[in-house]
């Protein structure tokens, strides 16, 4: 047993500084919509819509990384992720139209995104720890990616204010290419196949006939529009309302900071209630949370407050539901289920960063945008009341 658990906490940190990298790096975009807009005196409806592009490559592609890993072991799909991810970042510095930062920051930097976020290392960690343990360690493993948040956002400012956003880009994409050497210590190997052994069909079959599968997806619809459009527009909507460009790049380095402490909580708690009952408050906490933001006077202090808020509640749906996706259909095919129903949450992030720049373009601010926000977690919520964490009939059947 102790060898087992020393093998799990080397895959634990190789998770842990993977998702920090990839993660860090992808929540700091939200600072270059600014100096490249104004460099090239593009809307930010040209920024918006290739961030959400990224969004969308990263969600369509996820689901064949999660296959690909679920069936040859996750270290082939994170290296071409790492590379990829990288390149993306070193021609994204070099873009100067619509057209070539679409195929950077929106193609190849979506697509290595697929290779080396959440749904692929997440099933590796399903994989490497027990059962009993697995939710918590999950959430360990995102709270990894919001510390990546909380200390690269800062960087990544002080990058672009000292040598411009395109020099900051480069400097980026050789931290992004250490996720390479970060590979070995994750360890992953395919679960051995047996006779009786689902086929990939067999699993989405037997995933989409599950309607709790489908609430998943549509509540995870709704994370993606929320984090993304807060993310990308953040910043903008602070200097907006007439507050210092820093302010922004602190709130978000907020989010990432307690993120830690409500993604590790969310895990933790995923292990003692019900996942799906955890869900539904998170998101009724978070059309409060948004509500009080919009109602209140915006100073400082209250954006500060919401940074605090929102971080608690920021990517703690992920350990919760992956790990109901485990618990309900097991690990075997988790990569790929897991990336069908984060497939969802990235059609919902591109939503949101491109309908976030498209409202402010149109309108001259993001009032519509806030308000469906808060329309959305009500719905989110109620979708993840009915959906029950019980083991479908096969996995009932292999444990009789």
């Amino acid at each position: 047993m102790t060898s087992v658990w020393r093998t799990s906490g080397w895959v634990l940190v190789g998770a842990a500084l993977i998702l920090a990298l990839s993660l860090g790096v992808r929540h700091g975009f939200g600072l270059f919509l600014a100096p490249m807009s104004a460099d090239f005196g593009w809307g930010r409806e040209v920024f918006a819509f290739a961030i959400a592009l990224q969004n969308l490559i990263w969600g369509l592609a996820q689901p064949f990384a999660g296959a690909l890993a679920d069936r040859l072991g996750a270290a082939r799909v994170v290296i071409i992720g790492g590379i990829l991810y990288a390149a993306g970042l070193l021609l994204m510095s070099t873009a100067d139209s619509a057209w070539s930062l679409s195929l950077s920051a929106g193609l190849l930097i979506g697509i290595g995104l697929s290779g080396t976020s959440f749904s692929v290392i997440l099933g590796v960690v399903g994989r490497a720890v027990p059962a009993e343990k697995r939710s918590m360690a999950m959430g360990i493993a995102s709270a990894a990616g919001s510390f990546g948040q909380f200390a690269m956002l800062p960087g990544t400012l002080g990058l672009i204010e000292w040598l411009g956003w395109s020099s900051a880009l480069l400097v980026l994409g050789l931290l992004v290419a250490l996720i390479v050497p970060f590979v070995g210590l994750l360890r992953d190997r395919p679960l051995p196949s047996h006779g009786a052994e689902q086929t990939l069909g067999q699993a989405l079959r037997e995933a989409c006939s599950h309607s709790g599968f489908w609430l998943l997806a549509l509540g995870f619809f709704v994370c993606g529009f929320q984090v993304v459009f807060i993310g990308v527009h953040l910043p903008a909507y602070l200097v907006d309302q007439h507050l210092p460009a820093t302010t922004g790049t602190t709130v978000l380095a907020l989010v990432g900071l307690f993120n830690i402490v409500g993604t590790y909580t969310a895990g933790w708690l995923g292990g003692r209630m019900s996942k799906p009952r955890l869900l539904t408050a998170l998101y009724l906490l978070r059309a409060v949370v948004i509500a009080l933001f919009l109602w209140a006077p915006v100073t400082q202090v209250s954006a500060y407050l919401f940074g605090i808020a929102m971080g608690l509640l920021w990517l703690s749906t992920v350990p919760l539901t992956n790990g109901t996706v485990a618990t309900v259909f097991g690990v075997r095919n988790l990569s790929m289920l897991g990336g069908i129903v984060f497939l969802f949450h990235q059609l919902g992030a591109f939503l949101g960063g491109w309908l976030g720049g498209v409202v402010y373009d149109q309108t001259g601010n993001y009032d519509l945008v806030w308000q469906i926000s808060i329309l959305l977690s009500v719905l989110a919520a109620a979708l993840n009341w009915p959906v029950r964490e019980r083991p479908v009939a096969r996995l009932q059947v292999q444990a009789a």
